[in-house]
């Protein structure tokens, strides 16, 4: 019988690629729902803020808890090489320890039963994948580690420098995958719009962009692009590209000159929107966004610039995130901290702002024809279909609910017409008309 394998993967996408490089590396072992009739457990953890290192201690306490006798237990990934002393010295509920090096040998660790700690962060070449979640979708790494000093940021801490795939190996992953059925590609990284900075190439994911666009009948969309590596021959690239959709995601974390400065962000307010602006007039572009509330050094003024200006500017989605105090970075020294019931009360205030932010972006899509891609029946009901709209990101963008069909035989993955004709707690509602 095959040995049985669970395995948990936290944090972003990125580390999502990381698990499925491990699991072909598995893929002798049959894959477990259930932890409890699991030989080998692994989780694969984050350690960007408190909130990602604390959920993935409680996860791997919660699995030490169920396992059965004589199973292995594998911490993997952020967390555990941010931390692999004081971890390996008080977590005496795992077996095996390996960081952000390792992922392409876990089959020999967990063999040999041994903990290792690359000194180079993993990046994936042509290694197979295991692709998780969908047989038409993929996340594809562009890069590892980052070359910013962002004041908050830990990363580059554990992830070490930029490390960029050629561009080969990123074209011939997609071809592999397409002849696997997958059409649908997400592109992520630390910092994108520095791809192949770190071999002396300026206008890298540009090159990518145009590799890619030799490859028919695929869709792609770029995460994490970064105001100070961000120009405006990409944001042209990106809007003249058949292949790539206008979707732009660039974390601007604040607006006011100080706190960008104090944030040590590269660019200024005036190159943030700049870029921006640009951004928002290419036609049928999406723009999301990420902002840090409560950075020391933020006053009332500061927060107030940020307000208004997400008030005014347009944006379809926007993360926000509490600052959180993390060792070793800059932020961490500095001594002007917010209280916690300050950054609170203007996460409050800022969620207000998002939600109508939110509420207006969906709202143009009311009583309109859209192109959707189908993902399966809905979480909601099985008698409503789940949906999202093809420039949109999986998972993080939203869900479009469909309660009817002029079309029969749908299949999960491919492209349909929607006409779009409510909007329920923030879900577009609507009914399939066409093929896509």
């Amino acid at each position: 019988m095959k040995k049985k394998l669970f395995v948990v993967s936290l944090g972003c996408t990125k580390n999502l690629v990381d698990t499925e490089v491990m699991l072909a590396k598995l893929k002798d072992y049959e894959v477990c729902s259930n932890v409890k009739d699991s030989d080998v457990i692994i989780v694969n953890t984050c350690g960007f803020i408190n909130a990602a290192k604390e959920e993935s201690l409680q996860t791997i306490f919660e699995l030490h808890n169920q396992r059965k006798k004589d199973s292995i237990l594998v911490m993997a990934g952020c967390l555990s090489e941010r931390y692999k002393e004081e971890l390996q010295k008080e977590l005496k509920e795992v077996d095996i320890f390996t960081g952000v090096g390792d992922y392409s040998k876990i089959d020999k660790l967990i063999k040999e039963k041994k903990n290792s700690f690359s000194q180079k962060p993993y990046l994936i070449k042509d290694e197979e994948r295991i692709i998780t979640g969908s047989n038409f979708h993929a996340y594809i790494k562009l890069s590892e580690g980052c070359n910013q000093t962002c004041s908050f940021c830990a990363i580059p801490s554990f992830k070490g420098k930029l490390q960029s795939r050629e561009i080969v190996q990123i074209y011939n992953e997609i071809k592999r995958l397409k002849e696997k059925g997958f059409n649908d590609f997400t592109f992520v990284s630390q910092d994108s719009s520095s791809y192949l900075r770190d071999f002396k190439i300026q206008n890298g994911l540009i090159k990518l962009v145009e590799k890619v666009e030799e490859i028919e009948d695929i869709n792609a969309r770029i995460l994490y692009l970064y105001p100070s590596t961000t120009t405006p021959e990409l944001i042209e690239k990106i809007a003249n590209s058949k292949t790539v959709y206008n979707y732009f995601e660039m974390p601007i974390q604040h607006i006011s000159d100080k706190m960008l400065k104090i944030m040590k962000r590269g660019a200024g307010k005036k190159r943030t929107l700049d870029l921006l602006e640009k951004m928002r007039k290419v036609e049928n572009s999406f723009l999301r966004t990420s902002i840090i509330v409560g950075h020391p050094g933020e006053t009332d003024e500061d927060f107030n610039e940020l307000c208004k200006f997400l008030e005014e500017f347009d944006f379809d989605r926007i993360n926000v995130f509490a600052y959180s105090d993390e060792e070793g970075t800059k932020a961490y020294e500095m001594k002007e901290k917010i209280p916690k019931d300050i950054i609170e009360e203007r996460l409050s205030i800022i969620q207000e702002i998002i939600d109508k932010k939110v509420e207006k972006s969906l709202k143009k899509d009311l009583n309109r024809e859209i192109e959707v891609i189908l993902e399966g029946t809905s979480g909601e009901s099985e008698l409503l279909l789940s949906a999202r709209k093809t420039n949109w990101a999986p998972e993080v963008d939203g869900e479009i609910l469909i309660n009817e069909s002029e079309i029969k035989d749908l299949k999960v993955g491919n492209r349909y017409k929607v006409l779009i004709n409510d909007i329920v707690d923030n879900k577009l509602i609507g009914k399939i008309i066409a093929n896509g």
